[in-house]
């Protein structure tokens, strides 16, 4: 079981925060800004554990050297020279023991060729958790910065493939945005309506809409969908061949999503 909170930074950025509910000592993912860190352990009188990286992006990565400078405090992420500070290089496969919470390390290149996401079972509210950075948003999947599309479609399979409940931490508040691009791939889909129309009420109310369930995601998300027939009718009106594959779907809705 643990308690997870968000961190803001930047404009739109979540750096989450989780420990076990009888414990003060924490752990942080993705600190891209160490003083929104700082403030919140200073405030709560907490103790940071360790980190949690999921690729090299400054914007998850910014905040390290500051957290740990002088302190011994693991560092958890890809194997990637170019990330300061890592302690602990992850491989696909791993699994690491976080205060008695087993997470499972998944490689998920596409968005960067380092990414990692981070799973546990025993997560949050009886549902099991996924950390996941920059592969997988409500709504959508990371740019293909570094990556192919048949790379980021493996990833997204291996990520649709966990359990429905499964709790998805994102980092970036990109919802709103994605789902108008959704909605725009699969205009007739009644779930998804439902769904923009839910965010906009949250959004409103200046509440995250993050983290989301896997099982809406597999019903709404259009980079979840490239076998889905609407997808595939919409991403062949943008030039698609009839009999492609789905890795080459979701390549034409990313492009088409890179412009939108």
């Amino acid at each position: 079981m643990l308690i997870i909170s968000p961190i803001p930074a930047f404009d739109d950025n979540y750096i989450w925060m989780f420990h076990s509910p009888d414990s003060r000592n924490v752990y942080v993912v993705d600190p891209g800004d160490a003083k929104s860190v700082q403030q919140v352990l200073d405030e709560r009188q907490l103790n940071l554990s360790g980190i949690l990286i999921t690729h090299h992006h400054f914007d998850h990565t910014g905040g390290v050297k500051e957290l740990t400078i002088g302190k011994n405090i693991p560092v958890y992420g890809p194997d990637n020279k170019n990330i300061d500070s890592i302690t602990n290089t992850l491989q696909d496969g791993d699994t690491i023991n976080l205060d008695g919470n087993l997470f499972n390390i998944a490689a998920t290149p596409g968005h960067t060729l380092d990414h990692i996401v981070y799973f546990t079972e025993t997560g949050e509210k009886g549902c099991p958790v996924l950390f996941c950075g920059d592969t997988l948003f409500a709504g959508g999947c990371g740019r293909l910065f570094e990556g192919t599309a048949e790379q980021m479609y493996a990833s997204l399979s291996r990520l649709a493939a966990l359990p429905g409940n499964t709790r998805v931490y994102c980092a970036h508040e990109y919802t709103q945005a994605n789902l108008k691009f959704a909605q725009a791939v699969e205009p007739e889909n009644r779930i998804l309506k439902d769904y923009v129309e839910e965010v906009a009420e949250r959004r409103s109310e200046n509440q995250p809409t993050v983290p989301f369930t896997l099982q809406k995601e597999l019903a709404t998300n259009p980079f979840l969908r490239s076998n889905q027939p609407d997808v595939i009718k919409a991403a062949c009106n943008r030039g698609a061949p009839s009999n492609a594959e789905p890795a080459e779907i979701l390549r034409v809705i990313r492009a088409w999503k890179d412009n939108f």
